[in-house]
C-alpha cells in the first residue's frame, strides 16, 4: 500500500503480499515515449533490511535535473557528496555490486539499478540512510512498483546511448560475455549449478520496460544453505531469511514456491539489467551472458565503455521541415528519437483522427492506410540519408523499390508509430534500408526499401 507522508508529495511504499494467482509481475503506467531523458515525477520511500550488512535503510527516490545521471547519496555521516552510479566508481567485490570503498561506501545496488536501468530513466538522486539498500523480498518488483508509482516523466534534454559497433568479448574467471552489434538491448544468459532444482538454464530476453516487469523483476535472489556459515563468517548475508531469498538445501527449497522453475537464470538476467546501469548511458548491444557474476558484469561494462560509442539525437518536427520538403498533409513524421550515423534511425508518427485520410477511408471505422504508413516509415529513413548531405536543401530523397511489405495489425487513431531503420547498404547516392514499425512494443508493418539522392 502506498500512503502520503509530507507536503513534497512523498510517498512510502509499504512492501505488498505475495499475490493470490501465480503472477509475478509489476504493472506499469503508461511510459512517455519521447526522445528525452527522464526521471519521476515525485519524491517515493522504501524501507527494510539490508541482504549483507544486514542494517536497517531507508531508501529514498529523489527527481533529479536533466544531465544529473544517476547517482546515490549517503544521508547517514556527515559527508552527504553524490557517488554517481558508474563504473569507474565500482569496486570488486563478493557476491554484490559496490560502488567506492571506505566508510562512504555503498553495497548491493544492483537490484535498485536494475530496475532504474528498465524503465530507462537517466537522471535519478537514491538517498539513503545506511550503507546497503534493502533487500526487499529479494528482487527488483518493489523498487520498479515505487518508481512506477512516483511515475516516470520526460526531464529535457537527450539521453545518451552506447552503442556497439564491433563485436566485444570478455572473459573473467568462469564468467564469460559475448556481445553484439544490435538495435536495442537483449540478453541471452545461461547458467549452471550442480544442484537438482537448477542444473544448466537459459533465457533470452528482449529488455523493454514491459518484459522486465513481466518476466524478469520479480525474480528473487537465491543461496544455498552449505554456504551460509562460511558467508556469515566474512560479514555477508547479515540480513538473510527466507522471506527475502530463495535458500536451497542439497536436495531442494528451503521455502518456496518458486516463482518460476527458471527463477535462478531470471535473477541473473535482472543483476546484468542493474550492472549495466554502471555504463552510465543506455545501453545498445546484443549480449550473451555464460555464467555471469557481479564482478565479471562490471568488468565486461568497463569494456563496453572503453570501446563503444557514446551518441544523443533528437529532431523535432520544426528540425524535420528543415530537412524533409514534405508539408501538410504529407509530412507524417513527428519527430526523431535517435541517429546512429549512416546506420540506424528511429522516428515517431503520432495517429490522430484529425489527419484528413480518416475522411475517406473506412468511415466510421478509421484505420490509417497501409500506403501511408510506409511513407511514413520512408520519410524516416529520408531523415537518416539527407543527414549525409551538406546542404539537404539542395536535394531530394527518392525511393527506388519497395519490397517485402508486410502489415501486421491495423493502426487507428491515437497510436503512435515508433519506425525504426536499420541501414543494409549504403554505396555512393544510394541506399537500401530495412523498416518496421511498432505500435505499444508489437510490429505493425515491415517493408525493405532503397532510395536515392538527386539534385532537387
Amino acid at each position: 500500500m502506498i500512503a502520503p507522508v509530507d507536503s513534497r508529495r512523498r510517498t512510502t511504499l509499504v512492501p505488498p503480499a505475495p499475490p493470490a494467482a501465480d503472477i509475478w509481475t509489476v504493472a506499469l503506467p503508461p511510459l512517455p515515449i519521447t526522445g528525452e531523458r527522464r526521471t519521476i515525477s515525485r519524491p517515493i520511500e522504501v524501507s527494510g533490511v539490508g541482504l549483507h550488512l544486514g542494517q536497517p535503510c531507508k531508501l529514498e527516490f529523489r527527481p533529479a535535473p536533466s544531465g544529473a545521471g544517476v547517482f546515490f547519496r549517503r544521508l547517514d555521516g556527515s559527508d552527504h557528496s553524490p557517488i554517481p552510479a558508474l563504473v569507474r566508481v565500482a569496486v570488486e567485490a563478493e557476491r554484490r555490486t559496490q560502488l567506492g570503498s571506505g566508510p562512504r561506501s555503498l553495497h548491493t545496488v544492483e537490484h535498485v539499478l536494475a530496475a532504474v536501468g528498465a524503465l530507462h530513466i537517466d537522471d535519478l538522486e537514491i538517498a539513503l540512510n545506511a550503507p546497503e539498500p534493502p533487500i526487499m523480498d529479494g528482487s527488483a518488483a518493489p523498487f520498479l512498483a515505487a518508481l512506477a508509482a512516483a511515475g516516470v516523466v520526460p526531464n529535457g534534454g537527450r539521453p545518451d546511448w552506447l552503442i556497439l559497433r564491433q563485436p566485444l568479448r570478455v572473459v573473467d574467471g568462469e564468467s564469460v560475455y559475448e556481445a553484439q552489434p544490435s538495435l536495442d538491448l537483449s540478453l541471452d544468459v545461461q547458467i549452471d549449478f550442480p544442484h537438482p532444482l537448477i542444473g544448466s538454464q537459459s533465457g533470452t530476453y528482449h529488455v523493454t520496460p514491459q518484459l522486465f516487469a513481466r518476466e524478469l523483476a520479480s525474480a528473487r535472489t537465491f543461496g544455498f544453505v552449505h554456504e551460509v556459515e562460511a558467508l556469515r563468517a566474512n560479514g555477508l548475508i547479515q540480513g538473510a531469511s527466507l522471506e527475502n531469498a530463495v535458500v536451497l538445501d542439497a536436495d531442494g527449497l528451503r521455502n518456496g514456491p518458486l516463482r518460476w522453475a527458471d527463477e535462478f537464470v531470471r535473477h541473473k538476467a535482472l543483476d546484468c539489467v542493474g550492472d549495466l546501469v554502471l555504463a552510465g548511458a543506455r545501453v545498445r548491444a546484443h549480449i550473451t551472458a555464460h555464467r555471469p557474476s557481479h564482478r565479471g558484469t562490471v568488468a565486461f561494462v568497463r569494456e563496453l565503455v572503453r570501446t563503444a560509442v557514446r551518441e544523443s539525437a533528437v529532431y523535432s518536427v520544426e528540425d524535420i521541415m528543415k530537412v524533409l520538403p514534405h508539408r501538410y498533409p504529407f509530412l507524417l513524421v513527428d519527430r526523431i528519437l535517435e541517429i546512429e550515423e549512416g546506420k540506424r534511425i528511429v522516428g515517431l508518427k503520432n495517429v490522430t483522427i484529425n489527419e484528413p485520410f480518416f475522411q475517406g477511408h473506412f468511415p466510421g471505422h478509421p484505420i490509417m492506410p497501409g500506403v501511408l504508413i510506409v511513407e511514413a516509415m520512408a520519410q524516416v529513413g529520408g531523415m537518416l540519408l539527407m543527414r549525409t548531405i551538406e546542404d539537404p536543401g539542395s536535394k531530394v530523397v527518392y525511393f527506388m523499390s519497395l519490397d517485402n511489405i508486410k502489415f501486421r495489425r491495423p493502426v487507428k487513431p491515437g497510436d503512435q508509430i515508433r519506425f525504426e531503420l536499420e541501414v543494409l547498404q549504403l554505396r555512393g547516392s544510394t541506399c537500401k534500408m530495412r523498416g518496421i514499425g511498432y505500435v505499444e512494443g508489437d510490429v505493425v508493418a515491415q517493408a525493405d526499401m532503397a532510395a536515392m539522392i538527386r539534385d532537387r
